[in-house]
C-alpha cells in the first residue's frame, strides 16, 4: 500500500505545479466539472488488504473458464431463435453475432493487458469516461452475470424435472446454487479445476452428438432445417417470418457466446496478463466451431427445426434421435447436464468478481468486497445467489410465460450494453490515450470496435423485438435508473482512491 501511495503521489506531483499528498481518511473530489461532485477517500492499509485475490491461474485454466461460461448455450436456450426466425433466420442472425463477438474478443483482449483490474469492463469504461460512466458499465454487466445463472439454473430445474419429476423445481434450483457458492467460496484453484473438468465433459458430450448426427443418415436430414411453415404473407420457408424473424433470433443467436467476455474479471488471478488474451482467441475459436454444429446438426435431427424450435431440452432431444434407445443415449442424456453445470459455475464466479470489483471502489456498499482466508469474496458470492434465486422465483410467481426466455432477454440487454460502452472505451483511449501501454493489440484495431458496437446496438434494439418480454426489460431499465440515483445520492462519496481500477484512472489525470 504504501508503494501504490508513493506512485500516486509521485505521478501527481510529476503532473502538477504543487504535489498533493493522499492522507488516509480524507476525501477528495475532482475538479472537472463533468464529474466535479464526485469524492475520492483515501483508505488506510488494511482496507485493501481485506480484499485481496491470488494470482493462481494459467491460461489453460482461464480457457476453461471462457468456453465453460458459454458452453450450455449449446444445450438449450439457443433453439428459441429457430421459433423466432427459422433456421435461416438464426443462422444470419448467429453469424452478425459472431462477428460481434470476435470484434469483442479482440477489443477487450487489448484492454485487459493494458488495464489488468478485476473490474474488466467497468475498468475500460471509467478509464475512458469517467466514474459515472464506469459505474454505468459496471451495473450492467452485474445484471448480466447475476440473471446468466438464473437463466442456467431453470433449465437445470426443467431438465431434471423430467428425470425426478416428484421434486419440486425450485429445490434443484437451491441445492445447486448452494453447491457451486460453495465452491466458489472454498478456492479460486478449485474453482477454475472444477470449471475445466465440466468443460471438458460437456465439451466431449457436444462431439459425440454431432458424431452420431452426422454418421446416421436416418437421424440427420436437411429438409428438417426448414419445416417451420411461413407466416401470412411470407411466400418463402427459408425466412418464414421475413427479416424481422432476423431481428426476433438475435438476442438467442448471442447465447452461443454469451459470457466469454468475463475473462477480464479473472486480471488479478491471473499468473500473466497475457495468460487471458490467449484464452480469449482460443476460447472465442471453439465457440464459432461449436456454434456452427450445434446450429446445423441439432436444428436437422427428430422433428426438425419446429419441433427442436419449442424444446426445453434440444440437445437431449437430439441425442435420442441420432443414437435411438441404448445405452450411450442414457449416458449422453445424464452428461449433458454437465453443459448447464459448467456454465452456471463459472458464470457464479463472474457475479463474485464483478461485486467485489464494484464493492472495493466503493460504488456499491464496501462490505461485499471482503475477501475470507482463501481470497475469495464470499459476501459477493453469496449476495449474488440470493438476488438470483428471487428472480427466478418472481418471474415464475408472475406468469411472464417461458421463464427461461424472459431471463435470457434480460441478461442479454444488460450484456449489450456493456458491449457499446466497451467497445466506444476502446476506440476513445487509443485516441486519448496513445501513451497508455499496450502489450497487445488488437488486430482489428478501431474499425473492429466501430463494427462491433454497431452490431451491439443492433443486438439491443433487438431485444425489444418479443412483446412478452418487454416488461423484464423495462425492469432492468428501471434498475438502472435506480442505480443511477444510488450513484448520484451516495456512493459518489464513497469512492476509493487506491481501488486499482480508480488509481489507474487518478494516476492518468482521469477524474
Amino acid at each position: 500500500m504504501n508503494l501504490l501511495l508513493g506512485k500516486l503521489r509521485a505521478a501527481l506531483c510529476s503532473s502538477a505545479s504543487s504535489c498533493l499528498v493522499l492522507t488516509p481518511g480524507k476525501n477528495y473530489m475532482s475538479e472537472q466539472s463533468f464529474e466535479r461532485f464526485t469524492h475520492y477517500e483515501t483508505v488506510n492499509t488494511n482496507y485493501l488488504s481485506r480484499r485481496r485475490l491470488r494470482k493462481k491461474v494459467g491460461w489453460q485454466l482461464l480457457w476453461g473458464l471462457g468456453v465453460g461460461a458459454v458452453i450450455s448455450g449449446n444445450f438449450s436456450g439457443w433453439n428459441l431463435g429457430l421459433a423466432a426466425g427459422g433456421f435461416w433466420g438464426l443462422a444470419i442472425a448467429t453469424f452478425l453475432t459472431a462477428i460481434m463477438y470476435v470484434c469483442l474478443v479482440y477489443t477487450i483482449a487489448e484492454l485487459t493487458e493494458a488495464l489488468p483490474h478485476a473490474g474488466g469492463f467497468y475498468s475500460f469504461t471509467r478509464n475512458a469516461f469517467g466514474p459515472f460512466a464506469g459505474f454505468i458499465c459496471g451495473v450492467t454487466i452485474t445484471i448480466e452475470y447475476v440473471l446468466t445463472p438464473a437463466v442456467i439454473v431453470f433449465f437445470i430445474g426443467s431438465y431434471l424435472n423430467t428425470l425426478l419429476p416428484g421434486i419440486p423445481v425450485p429445490f434443484w434450483w437451491l441445492l445447486f446454487y448452494i453447491v457451486f457458492v460453495a465452491i466458489n467460496i472454498r478456492s479460486v484453484e478449485l474453482t477454475f479445476k472444477v470449471g475445466l473438468f465440466f468443460t471438458l465433459v460437456a465439451a466431449a458430450v457436444l462431439i459425440i452428438f454431432y458424431y452420431g448426427a452426422l454418421t446416421n443418415l436416418e437421424a440427420f436430414q436437411l429438409e428438417l432445417l426448414f419445416n417451420v411453415a411461413p407466416e401470412s404473407g411470407q411466400s418463402a420457408n427459408w425466412l418464414p417470418q421475413g427479416w424481422f424473424g432476423v431481428f426476433k433470433a438475435v438476442p438467442y443467436a448471442i447465447w452461443f457466446y454469451l459470457a466469454i467476455e468475463q475473462l477480464p474479471l479473472a486480471a488479478e488471478e491471473a499468473r500473466e496478463d497475457k495468460d487471458i488474451t490467449e484464452a480469449l482467441t482460443w476460447g472465442i475459436f471453439a465457440l464459432l466451431f461449436f456454434s456452427l454444429c450445434t446450429l446445423v446438426l441439432n436444428s436437422g435431427v427428430g422433428g426438425g427445426a419446429v419441433e427442436i424450435g419449442q424444446s426445453a431440452m434440444p440437445l437431449v432431444d437430439g441425442i435420442k434421435d441420432a443414437y435411438g434407445q441404448s445405452p450411450v443415449t442414457v449416458a449422453l442424456a445424464v452428461a449433458a447436464l454437465t453443459g448447464l453445470i459448467a456454465s452456471f459455475h463459472t458464470v457464479i464466479y463472474a457475479y463474485g468478481r464483478v461485486l467485489f470489483a464494484l464493492s472495493r471502489a466503493g460504488y456499491f456498499p464496501r462490505w461485499i468486497s471482503v475477501t475470507n482466508k482463501s481470497h475469495t469474496p464470499a459476501r459477493a458470492l453469496i449476495l449474488g445467489a440470493v438476488v438470483g434465486l428471487v428472480c427466478t422465483a418472481a418471474i415464475q410467481i408472475a406468469g411472464q410465460g417461458i421463464v427461461g426466455a424472459a431471463l435470457l432477454n434480460m441478461a442479454v440487454f444488460g450484456a449489450v450494453i456493456s458491449y457499446i460502452l466497451v467497445m466506444a472505451s476502446y476506440i476513445k483511449l487509443k485516441i486519448s490515450r496513445p501513451e497508455l501501454k499496450r502489450p497487445y493489440n488488437s488486430p482489428l484495431g478501431i474499425k473492429g470496435a466501430a463494427v462491433g458496437a454497431v452490431l451491439a446496438l443492433l443486438a439491443l434494439f433487438a431485444c425489444f423485438s418479443d412483446p412478452a418480454y418487454r416488461p423484464g426489460l423495462w425492469g432492468v431499465g428501471l434498475f438502472l435508473v435506480i442505480a443511477t440515483l444510488y450513484f448520484w445520492l451516495y456512493s459518489h462519496k464513497k469512492l476509493v482512491a487506491q481501488a486499482p481500477e480508480e488509481a489507474e484512472a487518478l494516476l492518468a489525470g482521469r477524474y
